[in-house]
């Protein structure tokens, strides 16, 4: 004690316990990185105070607004499965790897984005470009929208995933998992590529529109 001038086990007796001041808490990288116009909020408190978050709009998010890359650790394996999020990966140097993000400071705030459980709730389309993953939001955003992705028709057939789904009504309270039967995707009548969704096909610059 500075003011007795004794060394002491515990408090001192006579002028009591020191006044301690906590460090602050800095957020995770994947928070950080987060756009000024998105917001985290907490959808769910699982066992161990475990937080399960969505990612909000907080204004309009104009169709066709990209997101990305998507940052992750290159890895032949996942060291974090999460259900309510895509299982994402990428072609590098003629391999084929998982972007895996095993806590909040090997990633970036697109970790967060849940999957869509169908189209009426799909926001955003996943697609491979350059060896990174994007997310490019499909139609305009509202305020207070949750931000959900699924994979685009060409990067679900490299996921071996399908390119579209639709929800069981089995359960409301679990995510349901993808049809076993996919819906046709849309195609394009000229050139025959295939969308995921209508806003796709629309949106779509086909070389053979002069046809």
């Amino acid at each position: 004690c500075e003011d007795c001038g004794k060394s002491l086990i515990g408090e001192c007796k006579l002028h009591g316990p020191l006044i301690r001041a906590k460090d602050r808490v800095i957020p995770s990288r994947a928070r950080l990185t987060l756009p000024h116009y998105l917001t985290l909020r907490v959808l769910e408190l699982r066992a161990g105070n475990e937080q399960i978050l969505g990612v909000f709009a907080k204004k309009v998010i104009q169709k066709r607004t990209q997101f990305g890359p998507y940052v992750g650790q290159l890895s032949t394996k996942l060291t974090r499965y999460d259900e309510s999020r895509l299982v994402l990966q990428v072609l590098k140097d003629g391999g084929k790897y998982f972007l895996d993000t095993p806590n909040e400071d090997c990633g970036n705030w697109m970790m967060f984005v849940r999957l869509a459980r169908n189209q009426e709730e799909q926001t955003l389309v996943a697609y491979q470009h350059c060896g990174e993953v994007y997310f490019t939001t499909v139609k305009p955003i509202e305020p207070h929208t949750e931000l959900k992705v699924w994979y685009a028709a060409d990067y679900a057939k490299f996921m071996e995933a399908s390119a579209v789904f639709i929800k069981e009504e089995s359960d409301v309270c679990a995510l349901p998992p993808v049809a076993k039967e996919p819906l046709e995707p849309w195609v394009c009548s000229s050139c025959r590529s295939a969308f995921a969704t209508f806003a796709l096909l629309e949106s779509h610059q086909c070389l053979h529109k002069d046809r």
